[in-house]
C-alpha cells in the first residue's frame, strides 16, 4: 500500500485530492499538512474531505509528516511548491506537482532537482485534458498554416495565474504541430486598433468569472469553416483523480522529471 501525503490538504483542491487518494486502490491517505497558521490545523483529514473520521490530523509542516508517507502531492502555489520540491528532493521523496504558474526558471530547477527524486509535473492532471493536448497537436499538424489558431480559457475568479497552465500547454502543443515557437507567436491581449491578424499568431485569451472550474477551447478557423476542440471540467475531481493515478505510478519510477503523458502511456502518441 502506497502512503500519500497531501500538501495544502485543507484547501479546496487538497480536500478533493485527499478524497480521491482514499478512493484509489493501492493508496492510503497517510498525512496532510498546511501552513503553520492555518485555521484547520489538527482537524481530521477525513472530516475535512467529507468522508468521515480517518484518525489522520492535519499537520503544520512537511517536516512533521515527512516520514509517514511514500509520496507527496502538491497543488498549492508556485513559491510554496518549489520550496517543498527542494525538501522532497533532499529527502528523496517522490512527488506529484499539479501547481500552475511555474516559471521557466522553476521548471529548469525542477529538472535539476529530479536527479535526486522521481517527480511528475503537469499543468493539468485530468485524463481528458492530456488526451486533448495530443489531439490538438495532431489537428494543428494536419490543418497547417491555412487555419488560424485561437485558444480561449475560463476559470473561477479566484485563480491567480493567467493564462492557465493548461492553455499555455495547449499553445505549446499546437505550435509544435505547425512548427512554430509559442514564445515568438503567442498573442495574449488585443485592444484598440491592432491591425490585421498576423498569419503565424496563436492567440490565447483569458476569462475569469464566478466559480468556473475550468474550460478550454482550441479554435482552428479556416476559409468557410471552423473546428473546435473543447474540454470542460465539471468538478475538481478529474484533476484529483489524475493526481492519485500519478502518485501510484511515480513511486515505482527511477529519478527523473515526468509528465502525465508518461503516467498515461501517451508519450509516443
Amino acid at each position: 500500500m502506497t502512503r500519500v501525503i497531501v500538501a495544502g490538504a485543507a484547501g479546496r483542491m487538497g480536500r478533493r485530492i485527499s478524497y480521491m487518494v482514499h478512493q484509489q486502490e493501492g493508496l492510503t491517505l497517510a498525512a496532510g499538512f498546511e501552513r503553520p497558521d492555518g485555521p484547520e490545523l489538527g482537524k481530521d483529514l477525513g472530516e475535512l474531505a467529507g468522508m468521515g473520521t480517518l484518525g489522520v490530523p492535519l499537520a503544520d509542516s512537511f517536516e512533521t509528516v515527512m516520514g509517514q508517507g511514500d509520496v507527496v502531492i502538491d497543488f498549492t502555489f508556485h513559491e510554496a511548491t518549489m520550496a517543498l520540491a527542494r525538501k522532497a528532493a533532499k529527502a528523496k521523496k517522490p512527488m506529484v506537482i499539479g501547481t500552475t504558474g511555474l516559471s521557466p526558471d522553476n521548471l529548469a530547477e525542477l529538472a535539476e532537482l529530479s536527479r535526486n527524486f522521481p517527480c511528475v509535473q503537469s499543468p493539468n492532471m485530468a485524463v481528458g485534458v492530456n488526451v486533448l493536448f495530443k489531439i490538438a497537436r495532431k489537428m494543428a499538424a494536419l490543418l497547417g498554416d491555412a487555419y488560424d489558431i485561437e485558444i480561449i480559457e475560463a476559470h473561477h475568479r479566484m485563480k491567480k495565474d493567467a493564462p492557465s497552465g493548461t492553455a499555455l500547454k495547449l499553445g505549446e502543443m499546437v505550435a509544435e504541430g505547425v512548427q512554430r515557437n509559442l514564445d515568438e507567436v503567442g498573442v495574449y491581449c488585443r485592444h484598440g486598433i491592432i491591425g490585421e491578424r498576423g498569419e503565424k499568431e496563436i492567440g490565447i485569451q483569458t476569462i475569469r468569472a464566478g466559480d468556473i472550474v475550468g474550460e478550454h477551447t482550441v479554435y482552428f478557423a479556416g476559409a468557410g469553416e471552423r473546428l473546435e476542440l473543447s474540454h470542460r471540467a465539471h468538478s475538481r475531481d478529474n484533476f484529483a483523480r489524475g493526481a492519485a493515478l500519478a502518485a501510484a505510478w511515480v513511486v515505482n519510477q527511477p529519478n527523473g522529471l515526468y509528465t502525465m503523458f508518461d503516467v498515461l502511456g501517451l508519450q509516443d502518441i
